[in-house]
Formats: C-alpha cells, sequence, structure tokens
C-alpha cells in the first residue's frame, strides 16, 4: 500500500508570501529522494530550490512554468511506499512525515503529523488519500482546477476578501482596484498578483457604480508598444525604492579625493603574494572603520515606535549587477572581518548572484549599503537609500584627472564620493564628518591603520 502525500509551496521566509515557477525539476511519474529538489522558483528577492521532505513517486505537479503561486499551495503529490528503488528509505521516511527540510536554510513550517495527514478530496482539489499499488506508478490524479466559489462566496456575504498577500492588497489598493470584484485564479478562488495586474491591463465596469477600473499606468491607452511584467526580482526592486522614496527624507553630500596612495597599497599587497584584494574590499573595510566612528549612520528607524535603532555590527550591503536585474547581496558582519576575507566572501556572493543561487538571507538583513557605480563608467550618483537601512555610500570611477598635490599640479588618479542618507537619523555634520573620513583614508591609507 501507498500513501500519496501533498507538498505544498513552503514559507520560504523573510515576509515572502508567494513565487513563480521558474523550471520544474521532476515529472510525472519520476522516483524522487527525500530533500530532492524538485522545482525552481523565483521569489521577489532571490531563484531558489525547492527540496521535497518526501521519497516516492511523484504523482502529480500543480502549476505551469511561469504561474505564480502563493505559499501554502499545492506543488506536487507523491506516493510514499510505492515499490521503487529506495523504498525502504521512503518508508523510513513517511514513517516520520518526512525530513522536515522544505527548503535549504530553513525549517519546515509544519509539524510533521499534519503533514502526513490524510484528507479527503475538495471540490477542485486532488484527494489525499492511500492508495494501492500494484507494482506500476500510481494513477495520476488531475490537476486541481481553480475554483471561484470562495471569492464569490466573500463577495455575495461581505466577508473577507481571499487575499494572503499584502503585495496584492497594496497593489489594488494603489490602483483603486476593488478586490471584491475579482474572481481569483489561485486554489480555492485565491486572488493571486496576475489576477490584479490582468484587471489593471483593461478597462472593467464596475457593477455597482458603473465606472471604470483605472488602468495600469498613463500609457495603458496608447496602442502598440511591449509590456514587461513588473515582478520578481525587477518588481521588488520598484516596490522596495518607491518605499524608500516615500518614507526617508534623503539627502546626499559628494567629495572629490585622491585615490592614487589606495590604488598604491593595493597594488603592493597584491604584489606581496597570498589572495589578491580587491577594491570593493578596501573600501568596505574603510566603511566599516568609518561607521565605527559614526554609528548614526549604522541604522535605521523603527517608524511605529518612532525610535532610531542603532545596530552593534555591519551587515554590508553590496549593489551588484546581473542578467536578472540589480541585487544587493549582504556580507555579514563585515566589521569583523579583514580585506582577504571581505574579498572572499565578496566573491562567492558576486558568482552566486550571477548564476541566481543566492538565498533571501543572502539578500535581505543589511544595515548600510556600499555601491561602487563606477564600474559602468560613470563618475557620480544619487542613489536611493535601500529601505530600511539609514544611508548609502557611493564611489564613482577611478580615473586620472589633473590635481594640486602637494602644492603643485599634477595627475592623480581620482575618484568622486557620495553618501546619500536619512536625515531623520543624523544631521549634515554627522554625514559630512563620515564622507570626510572615507575620503581621508582614501587619500591616506595610513589614516585606517590608526583606526583599527
Amino acid at each position: 500500500m501507498a500513501q500519496v502525500l501533498e507538498f505544498k509551496l513552503p514559507d520560504l521566509g523573510e515576509g515572502l508570501t508567494e513565487a513563480e515557477i521558474v523550471r520544474w525539476l521532476v515529472q510525472v511519474g519520476d522516483v524522487v529522494a527525500v530533500d530532492q529538489p524538485v522545482v525552481e522558483v523565483e521569489t521577489a528577492k532571490a531563484m531558489v530550490e525547492v527540496p521535497c521532505p518526501y521519497g516516492g513517486v511523484v504523482t502529480a505537479r500543480f502549476g505551469e512554468e511561469g504561474t505564480e503561486l502563493p505559499v501554502g499551495a499545492p506543488l506536487i503529490t507523491v506516493a510514499v511506499g510505492a515499490p521503487a528503488s529506495g523504498a525502504a528509505e521512503a518508508e523510513a521516511e513517511a514513517a516520520t512525515g518526512g525530513s522536515g527540510n522544505v527548503l535549504v536554510g530553513y525549517g519546515t513550517s509544519e509539524a510533521p503529523a499534519r503533514r502526513r495527514r490524510v484528507r479527503s478530496a475538495r471540490p477542485g482539489q486532488a484527494a489525499t488519500a492511500t492508495v494501492a499499488v500494484d507494482g506500476t506508478a500510481p494513477a495520476v490524479p488531475a490537476a486541481p482546477a481553480p475554483s471561484a466559489a470562495p471569492a464569490a462566496q466573500a463577495e455575495a456575504s461581505g466577508g473577507p476578501v481571499p487575499v494572503i498577500s499584502p503585495l496584492v492588497r497594496r497593489l489594488a489598493r494603489e490602483n483603486g482596484l476593488d478586490l471584491r470584484e475579482l474572481k481569483g485564479s489561485g486554489p480555492e478562488g485565491l486572488i493571486l498578483r496576475a489576477d490584479v495586474e490582468s484587471a489593471l491591463r483593461v478597462a472593467v465596469p464596475r457593477e455597482e457604480s458603473g465606472r471604470e477600473v483605472p488602468r495600469a499606468g498613463a500609457t495603458a491607452a496608447l496602442a502598440g508598444g511591449r509590456r514587461v511584467p513588473l515582478k520578481g526580482v525587477r518588481g521588488a526592486v520598484a516596490d522596495k525604492l518607491s518605499r524608500s522614496r516615500r518614507e526617508i527624507p534623503d539627502a546626499t553630500c559628494w567629495v572629490d579625493a585622491d585615490a592614487t596612495e589606495l590604488m598604491r597599497a593595493r597594488t603592493a599587497m597584491n604584489a606581496a603574494g597570498g589572495p589578491k584584494i580587491s577594491l570593493l574590499a578596501l573600501l568596505a573595510r574603510i566603511c566599516t572603520a568609518a561607521l565605527a566612528r559614526y554609528p548614526e549612520l549604522n541604522s535605521t528607524v523603527d517608524q511605529a515606535a518612532r525610535e532610531i535603532v542603532q545596530f552593534d555590527q555591519v551587515h554590508l550591503g553590496f549593489a551588484a549587477q546581473t542578467d536578472r536585474g540589480l541585487v544587493v547581496p549582504v556580507v555579514r558582519d563585515a566589521h569583523a572581518r579583514d580585506a582577504e576575507g571581505l574579498t572572499a566572501e565578496f566573491a562567492r556572493l558576486t558568482e552566486a548572484g550571477r548564476e541566481g543561487r543566492l538565498t533571501p538571507a543572502d539578500l535581505t538583513g543589511g544595515t548600510f549599503t556600499l555601491n561602487n557605480y563606477g564600474v559602468f563608467g560613470v563618475d557620480g550618483s544619487t542613489p536611493i537609500i535601500n529601505h530600511p537601512e539609514a544611508a548609502m555610500l557611493g564611489v564613482g570611477r577611478i580615473v586620472p584627472k589633473p590635481w594640486v598635490h602637494e602644492g603643485e599640479l599634477a595627475v592623480r588618479q581620482v575618484v568622486q564620493l557620495s553618501l546619500t542618507f536619512d536625515h531623520r537619523v543624523c544631521d549634515g555634520g554627522t554625514a559630512g564628518g563620515f564622507l570626510r573620513h572615507v575620503a581621508d583614508c582614501v587619500e591616506q591609507p595610513a589614516v585606517l591603520l590608526r583606526t583599527l
């Protein structure tokens, strides 16, 4: 006898409530081992592989590639205890409800007993029950058809709207869309972001008032053109930057600095043998030293409590451009790492970002961001603060320029440094002092030694 267990999209942590199916890693009829990745999904923060906590035969997959699913929606069903290679292991895991590792880096969100619970089928949902296996793969249950009944009932009764994602609610609210008028395409009529976006693309008459739902953007009425969905990483970046602009009263100050001695110091360090030290690592080392002197900038504002929260540790984010868009990986405890350790961690996170292997934990929890936009060949910028942080240091390109050095005109390696800061956490004197200290360390690396 085999038991068909339903594996749902797990809680991916960090407040994420939905994910898009990018690529299925298994087919119906495949035998999967415990903790084997079965699907690759893209959240608003990263691309992750989701492992299944059960071992057995895949009997159904729910959702095509490109489909957006909420947390808790069915992903696959697995016949546990079916005759197949590794059956003994599957049986053993079934006895305890699986491995418990529903996502690499996160624990299970439900107790094993709840995950093994056998349920009867509901309308539009595949049944989860004990089935007989006669030596072949179990019959494949039909994929659940989305039901709009709960949405209709909620509208008729004036009850709660079937929406679990705060992003969906905010998108509807900001565009004046009444969620009670929508029929969700998710499980049991759940309203997904795609439903709201679809409603905003075309004008839909409102039954009760005869008015029209606003179209998505001022260009919606224009014919032709190409529409690019604002979702995934791009959508998350848009939401975060918009929130930063709404909530943070930012200001920017900048200064030019002579980086000639810093470049010479790096050359000397790399000539001594051993692992190469990156320029970004040296700039990060300077940042952490400056933050130790000006801790006001290593903070966040708790608006609800009307308090400024200053952090003891520096978790340094750095902006990295990838094929999937801008990401900001975070180097944990950057203040405790030397230049060599920082170089290695920057390289690891950058490579993971290019390959789409960054986890939500890699992309959250930063307290200060270093933005080296000089790699794009530009001198200056006024970047938007990475909410909910309080400041960001920007570094432009380092280029030869005329410079007065020791009283004489010379050609030196010059860089523009800019600091964008939350004016709620400090005034210009603190921000200027921080930036001036960074510039002094760039111009005279020996200054950095006095702060270590």
